[in-house]
């Protein structure tokens, strides 16, 4: 048994994973501010992360093994974890994303070293978009040479009836109504991985002892086209596409290629699974009712 920390998390696939660690047998404490209800069998502590002062009173004495913070998204952000929850664990693992390679324009799918978050330049006062948030987040842990890290770079996520994000609808609405979708002339595939894989994944991380960054995503890539193939079955009607050489374009529309190659979690163990095996699972699950 390990005595867990989850920062967030009780959303998507976070829930996902807590019951999992719950079921594994692991003592699982979740972090958050109160807006919503960890998994029965989890202890709850209710606390802002973005007060450190809070933050530590909240955790009171409470050590870990392992913390899993699922809602990092600037440096600011890591530096009160890294201080806070530092000193109290043997290893951090941070939720990342694909999105820390998206400079990166690569034929080939990309693989750990092509961003090094320890030569990742850190601004703690900066408002930042998502991606080099997540970046210079990692950069922070990345640093802390008494704390073993873990960057968890997770893929486009897909599936579950709670996916909140509104990207699937967003095809299914355009594809009902006959409406075009926004891509751009040269339309990179990506990687994705399943929403129940990812938690699978999250789940069987804390148990081991690597540390690093890892890219977390299914095997074969999918375009735009593969995702509306399988909104199309399920609603009846027919993608229409529109490029645009500037502006905004539909989600899971790439103007450049950064696939994540998956070759490090699987020596370190773990066998993804292929889109083909999931993907019109995950449409079904997320579009339920909306045929």
């Amino acid at each position: 048994m390990l005595r867990i920390c989850v920062i967030g998390g009780s959303r998507y696939f976070g829930k996902r994973l807590i019951q999992r660690l719950l079921t594994s047998g692991h003592e699982v404490t979740v972090v958050n501010r109160g807006s919503s209800t960890p998994p029965a069998g989890a202890f709850h502590v209710v606390a802002d992360r973005d007060d450190e002062r809070a933050l530590r009173t909240a955790l009171g004495s409470r050590a870990f093994d392992v913390v899993i913070d699922q809602v990092c998204y600037t440096p600011r952000q890591a530096d009160i974890a890294r201080r806070v929850l530092g000193p109290r664990t043997r290893r951090y693992v941070m939720t990342s994303t694909v999105e820390v390679y998206e400079y990166e324009d690569s034929a080939s799918p990309v693989r750990e070293e092509a961003v090094d978050p320890r030569t990742v330049a850190v601004d703690l006062d900066a408002e930042l978009p998502y991606g080099e948030g997540k970046r210079q987040a990692e950069a922070v842990f990345a640093r802390d040479s008494a704390l073993p890290f873990t960057a968890v770079r997770v893929a486009h996520v897909l599936g579950g009836a709670d996916d909140f994000t509104g990207r699937l609808t967003h095809y299914a609405d355009r594809i009902r109504e006959g409406r075009p979708i926004a891509v751009p002339p040269v339309n990179h595939p990506a990687t994705y991985v399943y929403v129940e894989e990812i938690a699978d994944f999250l789940a069987w991380a804390a148990e081991r002892e690597f540390t690093g960054p890892v890219n977390a995503a299914s095997n074969g890539s999918l375009t735009t086209g593969d995702i509306c193939a399988a909104v199309e079955t399920r609603t009846g009607g027919k993608a229409v596409f529109q490029e645009v050489e500037v502006g905004e374009v539909s989600p899971f529309s790439f103007r450049r290629s950064y696939a994540m190659d998956n070759a490090r979690a699987t020596a370190l163990g773990y066998t993804f699974r292929h889109t083909s095996d999931w993907l019109d699972r995950a449409v079904g699950e997320t579009l339920g009712g909306q045929a």
